[in-house]
């Protein structure tokens, strides 16, 4: 693609996006890691899963209508300095309370020190949902698959470098330096942001969205794309049986090693991300993302009832690799989905919509398996009777209840995901990605904006009527392709987004180009 200002905006959002997701994933990653090491206790890291997850069911749909409402890079600001306060919050309390009251899972401190940390990490996701917009925004249609591969391989990168530093920071400096490299890095990032200019206007307010939790119009965005409801219920249920991941995988990893080694290893698979993602920026997701989701979703369910039916580390973390490389092509065709086939001045509700509901299934797995785990599955793996009973399938060793839990786990997965090629809402929705015309929301000139280099006048001021009712804003012409757009026509491309500038308020010069 040309170098142009919104392509650069993109790439340093998605550098920024990197140093941001390391920072409150290192974190998170790290309070598990010293949490579990520290009280050896299963239910203790489920529940912080739990409640990471829980916090972002919580909060996904505000931040929705936070990102259609205001620019994304003030959304993507906001976002960093609210981690940081929070981070700096942790921080305090570290020095003030010792460890032992920090650890003790049955006084407050343990659990305001955990909850201060994941509300700084789960701030993190109104920055990922501005980027998901951000992709429309700033990236043509027929790119976006690839834009959203990038996303993944960013998010793979960050993983991988969260896995390594984790564990050798919890093993060698200890949770209160940990908690001084994450203060630092989120002013970083806050420090960057301010350097990186996203050509965009600023968005008009839904005057049908009076409060900061507009549940209606998310619904009624969702309710105008046949079939996106059901994949959004398709993704929950997805998400519910990856809470038995969240909730097990560290417990389990743990056991074959100990917390640095278990780092390298994390970060060994976190490598799958980034090849899935690369995958997927390199050759898309086909015509039909649809059923590339489908069968990315079959293959997660069989990988992950068979990379632990025996405790052997390597199966174990090829296992992972694998499973990790599908995790990309699977979020980017949802999100390749969502923004074709929805308004852009409502992705923001859709997105937090869909991370509300996909974020509330992971908890109540976690809440549910990780006490069920602990005292009933791997007690009675342990025992005599069920080693006789499942012996022969899952092997010998300290996890087999781990093992058993995941095995049925995947094959429910794969029974789902096979099963909803046949359901109508699958071919509904497969027909309007195919037919969806295309929206350009793109805005190259307007309040706040700088046009992108070697734009002509149809790219900077044709962009075409405003729609409504999940109609789209049409360009009157192709970027780059010639032709003039007479002065009568002239709509600014932010305005037909919704935002305050209009064709009489454009600049002079641009409205003397755009007139011939």
């Amino acid at each position: 693609m040309e170098r142009t200002a919104a392509q650069r905006a993109f790439a340093n959002v998605l550098v920024n996006t990197l140093i941001a997701n390391v920072t409150t994933s290192f974190l998170w990653f790290a309070l598990t890691f010293w949490v579990y090491i520290e009280t050896q206790s299963v239910l203790a890291t489920g529940i912080i899963g739990g409640a990471y997850m829980l916090f972002i069911a919580f909060f996904a749909m505000i931040f929705g209508t936070i990102v259609d409402r205001h620019r994304k890079h003030t959304v993507m600001l906001l976002s960093s300095v609210i981690s940081a306060a929070a981070f700096l919050v942790a921080g305090v309390l570290y020095v003030w309370q010792p460890e032992s009251a920090l650890l003790d899972l049955g006084g407050p401190w343990f659990w305001i020190f955990s909850l201060v940390i994941l509300f700084g990490g789960v701030i993190e996701q109104l920055r990922n949902i501005a980027l998901s917009t951000t992709v429309t925004l700033l990236i043509p249609e027929e790119r976006r698959a690839n834009a959203n591969g990038l996303v993944g391989t960013v998010q793979g990168l960050a993983f991988l470098v969260t896995s390594v530093f984790s564990g050798l920071s919890i093993g060698f400096l200890g949770m209160g330096w940990t908690l001084g490299i994450a203060i630092v890095a989120m002013v970083l990032t806050f420090v960057h942001l301010l350097f990186i200019r996203i050509p965009e206007g600023t968005p008009t307010p839904d005057p049908d969205a009076p409060s900061a939790l507009d549940f209606r119009g998310s619904v009624a965005a969702i309710k105008l794309a046949p079939g996106l409801f059901a994949l959004i219920v398709f993704s929950t249920f997805n998400n519910l049986i990856g809470g038995v991941y969240m909730a097990l995988m560290d417990p389990y990893g743990l056991t074959l090693f100990d917390a640095q080694m278990w780092g390298f290893a994390l970060a060994f698979s976190s490598t799958g991300f980034i090849i899935g993602g690369a995958l997927v920026a390199k050759f898309g997701l086909g015509a039909k993302p649809m059923r590339t989701l489908l069968f990315v979703v079959i293959a997660m369910g069989l990988l992950g009832s068979i990379f632990m039916l025996r405790e052997w580390w390597p199966l174990f973390v090829l296992g992972m690799w694998v499973y990790m490389a599908l995790v990309p092509p699977a979020e980017a065709a949802e999100q390749t989905v969502i923004q074709k086939v929805v308004r852009y001045d409502r992705q923001g509700r859709v997105f937090g919509v869909a991370a509300a509901m996909e974020a509330a299934a992971a908890p109540i797995t976690a809440f549910l398996i990780a006490p069920i785990a602990e005292f009933l599955i791997i007690p009675y793996m342990d025992s005599s009777a069920g080693q006789r009973q499942w012996g022969w399938l899952l092997g010998e060793g300290d996890a087999r209840g781990i093992a058993l839990i995941c095995l049925f786990a995947g094959l429910i997965m794969v029974v789902v995901g096979g099963l909803a090629f046949f359901t109508k809402s699958y071919r509904k929705l497969t027909d309007l990605y195919a037919n969806a015309p295309e929206q350009d929301p793109q805005a190259d000139a307007g309040e706040g904006t700088e046009a992108p280099e070697n734009a002509d006048a149809a790219e900077v001021a044709a962009v075409g009527e405003v729609a409504d009712a999940g109609e789209r804003a049409d360009a009157e012409g192709a970027p780059g392709a010639p032709g003039t757009v007479s002065a009568p026509a002239l709509v600014d491309p932010v305005s037909a987004r919704g935002g305050r500038a209009s064709a009489e308020e454009a600049p002079s010069e641009e409205r003397d180009r755009a007139g011939g």
